[in-house]
């Protein structure tokens, strides 16, 4: 009974729009974090950038957690909005610790697959933003956002063989002369897998959402 009634009640869509613009913030994230890997880059000025937005996505974060408990009617599970939105929160959260890292460790010289590992994060910030605008028709586009989730599968693992084989090449460069900066570089690396990480678990979560509602 209180499914049929749900069904004529018009849902709050405002959901996909707080989705779109957190979305966004990944994308202009991703893109400082790239921009700082550069050569010659101005490294405290990439950072303060991944800050800004890292905080534009909190103040997201926290209107969508607040429409959730004041709104009746949600396009989707209330539980689903929220860890879609915390899952997005993670992935920027984890750039903004690489950058952290990076400055920490006074780090002004970045190896080449490190630089590649971040064009996957873009790549991946830019899929995220397809997901979350196909997910307003999540039941026509469904095997588009499977697809699209496939896609951001495949960049981890190209991820992974980066960051194995660049820690590799860390540890022969760096294993007799200077084992610090192997310690470091691991630490960037690491930090650098994970951002990729959090954007596979967006692609899952939103997986999951589309197949509970097929």
């Amino acid at each position: 009974m209180f499914d049929w009634f749900q069904s004529l009640m018009p849902r709050e869509d405002k959901f996909f729009d707080y989705f779109s613009r957190h979305a966004q913030t990944l994308v202009d994230g991703s893109r400082a974090l790239r921009d700082l890997l550069q050569p010659g880059s101005d490294i405290a000025a990439c950072a303060a950038r991944i800050n800004a937005f890292e905080d534009a996505a909190d103040d997201i974060t926290r209107e969508v957690m607040l429409a959730v408990r004041r709104t009746f009617i949600t396009p989707f599970d209330r539980s689903d909005i929220q860890d879609l939105v915390a899952s997005m929160d993670d992935a920027i959260d984890q750039m903004k610790q690489t950058a952290k890292a990076i400055r920490l460790f006074e780090v002004s010289q970045f190896e080449d697959p490190m630089r590649e590992m971040a064009e996957i994060i873009c790549k991946c910030a830019d899929i995220t933003v397809d997901l979350i605008a196909a997910l307003r028709q999540m039941k026509k586009q469904s095997s588009r956002l499977m697809a699209m989730s496939v896609k951001i599968t495949r960049l981890e693992e190209e991820s992974d063989g980066l960051h194995d084989n660049g820690l590799k090449q860390l540890f022969v460069k760096n294993r007799a002369a200077d084992p610090m900066a192997y310690i470091v570089g691991a630490e960037i690396y690491g930090n650098l897998e994970k951002v990729v990480d959090r954007f596979e678990d967006v692609a899952n979560r939103i997986n999951s959402i589309v197949i509970e509602h097929l």
